[in-house]
Parts: C-alpha cells; sequence; structure tokens
C-alpha cells in the first residue's frame, strides 16, 4: 500500500471554513481525508481553538496555501513559518510571481523563491510553488512556468503539480510530472474540463496516470482540489474520496 497521504484543499467549503471550522472539519474526517490544505487558520480562530479542534478530528495540516505577497513580505512569510510549526505542517505552497511585464515576472519571482526556499529549509519545512493554467503561456517560445523552474533551486524549490490546470494549460500532466519527478513532492488532484470543476473521475484529466507518476516521484501528499460544486459538499467529497479508494489510495 502507498505510503503517500490523501488530504483536501478547503476551498470546497467557502466562508464555511471561516464560520464553522469545526464542522467542516467533522466532515472532512468522516469522508476518510487525513489532513487538511487551506489558508493560516490562525487568521481566523484563535490558535488554541485550531489546534484543539485539529486534535479532536486527528487531522493533519498537509500545507498552508498562500499568494506571492505572502512570501515576499518577510512579516508575513515569518507568520506563515510560525504557523506551520505550531500546527506540525511542512509544506509552504505559493501560488502566483511578482508584478512585472511577460518572462520578467518569472525572473523577478525566482528569485524571491529561492530566498523563501532557504529560509523554509532552515526551519525544517519545503517551499513549493503551485500552477495554474496561465503559466504556460508562451513568451518569445519559452513558457512562464518552465523558465520559472529553470531559474530556481530544485533543492529549495519544489513543485505542488496541479493536474487539472496542467492538463488545460496543454501539456501532459504526466509528462510534467516525469518532467519535475525529482522536485515533486506534493499534487492536487482536481478534474474537470475547461471552465469546469468535477468531482474526481468525473471529467477529462488523466487521474489513473497521473496517480501512478506521482507515486513514482515519492509523492507524499495528494490533495483533492475542487474550486465549487453544485451539490452539496459533503457528497462531492465523499464521491472523490471513494473514486480514489479505487485508485489504490
Amino acid at each position: 500500500m502507498p505510503q503517500v497521504k490523501v488530504g483536501i484543499q478547503l476551498i470546497i467549503y467557502g466562508e464555511r471554513v471561516r464560520e464553522d471550522l469545526a464542522s467542516v472539519l467533522s466532515e472532512v474526517k468522516s469522508c476518510g481525508f487525513e489532513g487538511i490544505e487551506t489558508g493560516n487558520l490562525f487568521n481566523i480562530s484563535p490558535p488554541d481553538r485550531v489546534m484543539e479542534l485539529l486534535r479532536e478530528h486527528d487531522l493533519s495540516v498537509a500545507a498552508v496555501h498562500v499568494g506571492y505577497s505572502d512570501v515576499a513580505d518577510e512579516e508575513k512569510l515569518s507568520k506563515h513559518i510560525e504557523y506551520l510549526k505550531r500546527v506540525g505542517g511542512k509544506f509552504l505552497i505559493c501560488s502566483g510571481v511578482a508584478q512585472a511585464e511577460g518572462i520578467k515576472a518569472y525572473e523577478v519571482a525566482a528569485e524571491t523563491f529561492n530566498a523563501v526556499g532557504k529560509r523554509c529549509m532552515s526551519e525544517g519545512l519545503t517551499f513549493c510553488y503551485h500552477n495554474h493554467a496561465w503559466e504556460f503561456e508562451q513568451f518569445d517560445g519559452v513558457k512562464g512556468i518552465h523558465r520559472l523552474a529553470e531559474l530556481t533551486d530544485p533543492e529549495l524549490v519544489r513543485l505542488c503539480v496541479d493536474v487539472y490546470w496542467v492538463t488545460v494549460g496543454g501539456e501532459d500532466p504526466v509528462e510534467f510530472i516525469q518532467r519535475y519527478i525529482s522536485r515533486s513532492p506534493y499534487f492536487h488532484f482536481k478534474d474537470g474540463a475547461p471552465g469546469e470543476f468535477t468531482e474526481l473521475g468525473k471529467g477529462k484529466v488523466n487521474l489513473a496516470g497521473c496517480l501512478q507518476a506521482a507515486l513514482a516521484a515519492n509523492a507524499e501528499w495528494i490533495i483533492y482540489e475542487q474550486d465549487r460544486t453544485s451539490k452539496p459538499v459533503i457528497e462531492s467529497i465523499q464521491e472523490s474520496r471513494e473514486y480514489l479508494r479505487k485508485l489504490g489510495v
């Protein structure tokens, strides 16, 4: 049985995370997830209460997920690092690059990310960049995501590979994982078609192939993510968790 752990990105719950964290964590646990990924929960609930709820529901914090401005700002970065260390998390996930024109945005971000990755490593944490589809835009024949990977130290800047967005971005997610196999410990499993999010197994993403590639990369976490759903959330996350079980995790 693979040692990879299975978690959930809480984005599917929307404001319920802020309004009723206890019920959200209860549902997550009841569906068989081992951990959660979300923003810094200390920003929405007192730290002692967060710790109490995590213990009560026996859930790990897989990662904290933030934007570029949160890692480029030393004070904000320090708060997220403190949060991860307090809750026992390991991964700091960042989406987004610097504000600049064209490929320059990735080149500026690369310098920032190398510094952030070095800081995280010194704290016993792992920094990962999370892709969407827009990083696959080409600038004079060079895709932003590949320029970013080229300019960042693979020991300091890892990847949180979102297989749905790789697909929408026009690349084969299995090949993408294989290309960056040595720096991909963390994965977002999302399904659907361009402009549409579905439960896992109901879209067009090659999730079975992605799982095999992720396991070959010695993935530590597979995180189910569905940005939104028209169903009751509990139904969507139950269906997606069951699909992952059928795949073997």
